[in-house]
């Protein structure tokens, strides 16, 4: 081979300082050489964190579901209210990343997240019907909810039109208007549906769990609201990497048009809160859930250069922090060991 077709091949190959995480020209099948080291690093932190549903016992959970005195009725509402949102905002979310998302990014580190997250996505509807059906619920009543309750199909509508936007297939970025339709897009489903959305339930179902009760539904929560956070943070990485790299994107009308978003969130995840719990139960309370909405929302906001919306709101769940930030200790429900081991560490038979 001559020096010159050396020289040649060698132009060919992908530039590290030429990778962009959107409309980028080199070959998104090229993972390395590595630019945006922080998504490998947060694909290797998801794959260490690898559960599955069926590995929780749900034998305590289905006892005291079947037991008439084992939860109040605004108990056993909670629960199915939840799992009438969760069953179908994960598909949303799967939706949104492989057949929106996906094509859009060329940054293959980020890409393989998404494949990841993509999974992870499956894993949670998986968990939600298999939590269905160990208690035996009535599928028709649990998958069909978000077409039946109204607080519930509110924030689905809410969220359709950002994910028809990038399955559209004609949908193509390059353009001021459609660069600033998918940063929009990613930061409705990364800050608002995984960041504000989840965490009526979260608080809930894991509250619950606290009191000893639904303890298997509980832990699998806890482990899909570690999921979700590690979704939040990436996606929070990916958005201000694109604010950097496209800074025209970042006009004043834009982030406008995202504070509209974020309060009209908060709205919408206030009124699920008042429909789930009309009366107070498990020591919580609606009006608890208006404060600490307004306190994720700042913290959603200020994570990707936006003013807070709600100066001064405070938590008033400091707990839930314990069900995110967990490492070799075991879970809050004292039931298994929440840290995973890779395969590689796994003695096979």
């Amino acid at each position: 081979m001559t020096q010159d077709s050396m020289a040649s091949q060698s132009s060919n190959r992908v530039n590290v300082v030429d990778k962009r995480i959107i409309n980028g020209q080199t070959d998104v099948n090229q993972l390395v050489p590595f630019k945006y080291k922080w998504a490998w690093e947060k694909y290797l932190a998801t794959c260490a964190n690898h559960w599955m549903p069926q590995e929780i016992n749900m034998q305590r959970d289905i006892e005291l579901w079947k037991n008439p005195n084992g939860l109040t009725a605004d108990e056993r509402q909670i629960v199915k209210r939840n799992l009438g949102f969760f069953v179908t905002a994960d598909s949303l979310a799967a939706n949104n990343i492989v057949l929106g998302t996906y094509r859009q990014i060329t940054a293959p580190e980020c890409r393989q997240f998404l494949l990841r997250q993509a999974f992870e996505e499956a894993i949670h509807t998986h968990a939600y019907q298999y939590i269905v059906e160990s208690l035996g619920l009535n599928e028709g009543e649990i998958f069909n909810a978000y077409h039946e309750v109204s607080s519930i199909k509110a924030k689905d509508e809410f969220l359709i039109p950002f994910i028809d936007t990038l399955t559209d297939p004609e949908f193509k970025t390059g353009t001021l208007e459609n660069d600033q339709k998918l940063l929009k897009s990613l930061i409705v489903f990364a800050c608002i549906m995984e960041g504000i959305f989840f965490y009526v339930g979260f608080v809930q179902i894991l509250a619950l769990g606290r009191q000893n009760k639904m303890t298997g539904a509980a832990e699998q929560y806890q482990y899909i609201l570690r999921d979700e956070s590690m979704h939040c943070n990436f996606g929070i990485d990916l958005i201000n990497t694109i604010k950097l790299e496209n800074p025209e994107l970042w006009t004043e009308s834009f982030k406008q048009e995202l504070v509209e978003l974020f309060s009209k969130g908060v709205d919408l995840e206030y009124a699920y809160a008042e429909d789930t719990m009309p009366r107070g139960v498990l020591g919580l309370n609606a009006s608890m859930f208006k404060e600490y909405l307004r306190f994720i929302c700042n913290r959603r906001m200020t994570q990707i250069g936006l003013s807070e919306l709600f100066p001064g709101a405070t938590n008033p769940f400091p707990w839930m922090s314990e069900m995110i930030d967990l490492k070799k200790e075991k879970n809050f429900f004292e039931t298994r060991v929440t840290e995973y081991q890779t395969g590689g560490a796994l003695d096979w038979d």
